[in-house]
């Protein structure tokens, strides 16, 4: 994406329908937000279902290309809250976390997933938020975050701090969720909790992956079954709503491959975004039909029960309660995933032609 075309793109816009947007262009684009503090809470969760590191050097090869290496296993983790909560989910456990880790009341976001925000110190819990100072103290050996481009761009790392969060010291680990189907970047996760001590040949792994692939046949199952049941996926703001493409985002091109039916802006209508989606004034939110609607979950989105567009409610798929949720920004753990592939199987099993 071009430096030009990114500057058009709000920071609502950034978080928005196709994914999260992580594109290096548009990340500059963002770069005037302060590097503000976020919350504080005790440490690292130390239960009894922690991995336990093993002994000697460590290295792993991300993305990137990148080989992050250590004299020992990194258990000064910091990451991405998303990233934070799949690693949670194999028992490898963190410092620190930085992205959406709690909402206004308190609570867990969406993206924390089971991990318990409380004994984990939070750098920053919005966008361009990540407290240096607080980072450097937790004396990190170890930074995990996502990608959402070809260039390498650190999920969620402020471009305007992001030199001096480096000249901290820890070797760095990015994990590509651009432009590849879901099950991809769920593998390299769990080869990453691997090298970090997870015991991932373990009945509990074995059977969460196991329920995935079930999962996925039966999304597969549904879609053979309805072909011309209409998907369409959205996100709202409170001035625009999003349609997503179904390239680019890991969920939505490994649903695709399991054979659901998106409906989706034209190719050239996405470039204004890189190829993310569309953005629609509430008018025009009837500007494609379909049969079952899936809506951004995340807290920077508006959820369906508090829009009160009178085009919104009129939408078919939505008079007929055919609406469910999506996480734009899965949690790389078998043990999230599978329910986002069963919603949707279920989904297009009972939904009605409408559209």
């Amino acid at each position: 994406m071009s430096n030009a075309r990114a500057t058009h793109l709000s920071r609502r816009g950034i978080l928005a329908a196709g994914g999260a947007l992580g594109l290096g262009a548009v990340l500059a684009a963002c770069g005037d937000e302060d590097a503000k503090s976020g919350g504080a809470g005790a440490g690292a969760d130390t239960s009894k279902a922690a991995a336990t590191p093993p002994a000697g050097p460590w290295s792993f090869k991300d993305d990137r290309g990148q080989t992050a290496k250590a004299d020992k296993v990194p258990t000064g983790i910091v990451a991405f809250t998303g990233v934070a909560a799949a690693l949670h989910d194999y028992g490898v456990e963190v410092k620190g976390v930085f992205g959406p880790t709690t909402t206004k009341d308190g609570k867990a976001d969406v993206q924390a997933g089971d991990m318990d925000v409380t004994k984990v110190t939070v750098l920053g819990n919005e966008w361009g938020q990540f407290n240096i100072e607080k980072y450097a103290a937790l004396a990190p050996d170890l930074l995990v975050t996502t990608m959402f481009d070809s260039a390498g761009t650190l999920w969620y790392v402020p471009e305007e701090s992001k030199e001096k969060i480096l000249a901290v010291g820890a070797p760095t680990v990015g994990i590509s969720v651009f432009d590849i189907q879901l099950d991809q970047p769920l593998q390299r996760m769990l080869e990453l909790a691997k090298t970090l001590g997870a015991d991932t040949a373990s009945a509990k792994v074995t059977a969460a992956k196991k329920a995935f692939e079930d999962a996925a046949a039966r999304l597969r199952a549904a879609t053979k079954a309805k072909p011309d049941v209409r998907v369409l996926v959205g996100s709202a703001s409170q001035d625009i709503f999003y349609v997503s493409g179904s390239n680019l985002s890991i969920d939505l091109e490994y649903f695709k491959a399991l054979g659901v039916n998106f409906v989706e802006p034209a190719a050239d209508v996405l470039k204004a975004s890189g190829g993310w989606y569309e953005s629609l004034s509430w008018e025009n939110v009837d500007k494609y039909q379909a049969d079952v609607i899936m809506m951004d979950n995340r807290t920077s989105a508006i959820q369906p029960a508090d829009i009160t567009e009178a085009t919104w409610k009129q939408l078919p798929a939505v008079k007929a309660g055919q609406v469910i949720a999506r996480n734009p920004e899965p949690i790389l753990s078998y043990d999230k995933c599978t329910p986002l592939l069963t919603s949707l199987a279920e989904a297009i099993e009972k939904a009605k032609k409408v559209g």
